[in-house]
């Protein structure tokens, strides 16, 4: 595999450092450069599904609207940033769209587009606009490239210093750091994106599952759903990485007449 290098040295600047995410704007630091993190994601994705049971869509409905689903959100997204002079930034994006046999209310993405959808996320979904609101937020993440962040973050916390042609996808404790960035494992809305980056991809998952003909009003209920699924007490906001289910319900509430604009029904 082809070996990408990454100057790292404390104290200096950082090149691939400075980037904006698409809608939002919000600049970010993405230090580890696209391709290395696809390549990453390519590696870890296929270990994952060797590793579990995924659910053929030849043999089951639920993964036919699960690819069918996120094939909808990919070209849609992929069509707005072609249109918006950020084609550039999908570029290599090679989409797939797995449903895992797993009990675990849980869904996530790596870079690249790289997706699993957990068979215990859909009693909670019920119906396939509001997965479409799961997958439109899973998506955001790696069109935001929050991985890239958090492992930009995780790299400058730990102090790794890497210099030189080093591949990242060959230093295990780099590949510890990309897993846990990606969130791959933890239960959906407990996963390693921060507060930030949760309500981020909340804002364009809003965004892009209206741009492929899902009404956005579904996300509420939703996440109401979620909220109730979760069973037990949780956290303060403030001790938490991930925003409380009121913040997060209100700012969707808040976004709606945004992600409205973009909103064309199916068959229109």
């Amino acid at each position: 595999m082809k070996k990408i290098a990454l100057l790292f040295v404390a104290g200096t600047g950082f090149m691939y450092a400075c980037t904006r995410v698409p809608i939002t704007g919000r600049s970010q630091l993405n230090l580890i450069p696209e391709a290395t993190m696809q390549s990453m994601a390519v590696q870890e994705y296929q270990s994952f599904l060797s590793q579990n049971k995924t659910v053929s869509p030849a043999a089951s409905k639920d993964a036919e609207m699960v690819r069918r689903v996120g094939n909808r959100i990919a070209a849609a997204v992929t069509s707005y940033m072609s249109q918006n002079n950020m084609g550039d930034q999908v570029a290599g994006y090679k989409w797939e769209f797995n449903l895992v046999d797993n009990k675990q209310v849980n869904a996530w993405c790596m870079p690249g587009g790289k997706v699993v959808v957990y068979t215990g996320l859909l009693p909670v979904t019920q119906n396939e606009s509001a997965l479409a609101c799961v997958m439109g937020h899973e998506v955001a993440h790696a069109i935001a490239r929050h991985g890239n962040e958090r492992m930009s973050q995780g790299l400058v916390a730990q102090g790794i210093q890497i210099a030189g042609a080093v591949a990242l996808n060959k230093n295990p404790q780099a590949q510890n750091i990309f897993m846990q960035a990606v969130g791959v494992g933890g239960p959906l809305g407990l996963m390693a994106y921060g507060r930030q980056n949760e309500l981020e991809a909340d804002h364009l998952g809003l965004i892009f599952m209206a741009m492929a003909g899902y009404n956005p009003n579904e996300a509420v209920p939703f996440w109401t759903r979620m909220a109730n699924a979760g069973g037990g007490q949780k956290p303060p906001e403030l001790l938490s990485t991930h925003p409380s289910d009121d913040r997060r319900i209100a700012q969707l509430q808040k976004l709606m007449p945004e992600a409205m604009k973009y909103y064309r029904p199916q068959g229109r």
